[in-house]
């Protein structure tokens, strides 16, 4: 299987982070939010093409992004969960961009995030050959996580509040990880967020 060359990324945003109580892609850290913290990450990767799927208050959110180098999609069905974002980005990156050959998911609460790092994604998928890479934050995989094309028809056929570490779990002979161990970091209480600014 050849590495892919022409890489897309899909920021899963759509959730309504109910346990936070407010939309958490709106967060302020280091002037600015933390959606765009994370756009910034993807547009100044080596990545070709960056859709961010927005749902719950979608038109509020859109409003306080940089949508310049970025497709915005809606998921209507956010409510289902997880994998359908997944579904939602992924389709439409796949007719956006029929040449991609590997998607990275993304989420938007993870605030140490970087371009570098998605870079070392796409760089250990090509030195390694292998078609799963994903971070590893010590115990615990999880995104940005790179994803071949060969994983594509999987990927869609996700359900439920399932994001893709189903996938990694059912081929883990396939799978590389990279060490990102403030990927721990996420923001899913305000004592989360307060911890954060506090660091």
């Amino acid at each position: 299987m050849p590495a892919a060359t022409n890489i897309g990324i899909v920021i899963l945003a759509a959730g309504s982070s109910s346990r936070f109580g407010e939309p958490k892609q709106l967060l302020q850290y280091d002037d600015k939010n933390l959606l765009q913290h994370t756009i910034d990450a993807a547009v100044n990767s080596n990545a070709k093409t960056v859709i961010v799927v927005l749902g719950a208050k979608a038109d509020l959110i859109s409003k306080e992004i940089d949508k310049t180098k970025v497709h915005i999609v809606g998921n209507t069905e956010w409510q289902e969960g997880m994998a359908s974002s997944v579904r939602t980005g992924l389709s439409t990156l796949q007719k956006g961009s029929p040449s991609t050959d590997a998607v990275i998911f993304m989420v938007c609460d993870q605030p140490f995030v970087s371009s570098s790092l998605i870079n070392n994604l796409i760089d250990t998928h090509i030195d390694t050959g292998k078609p799963i890479v994903t971070c590893n934050y010590g115990e615990v995989v999880g995104p940005p996580a790179l994803f071949h094309k060969n994983f594509f028809d999987e990927l869609m056929e996700l359900k439920g509040d399932v994001g893709a570490r189903k996938i990694i779990q059912q081929h883990k002979d396939k799978v590389t990880t990279l060490l990102f161990t403030e990927g721990k970091i996420d923001i899913d209480t305000k004592e989360d967020y307060e911890e954060l600014n506090n660091s």
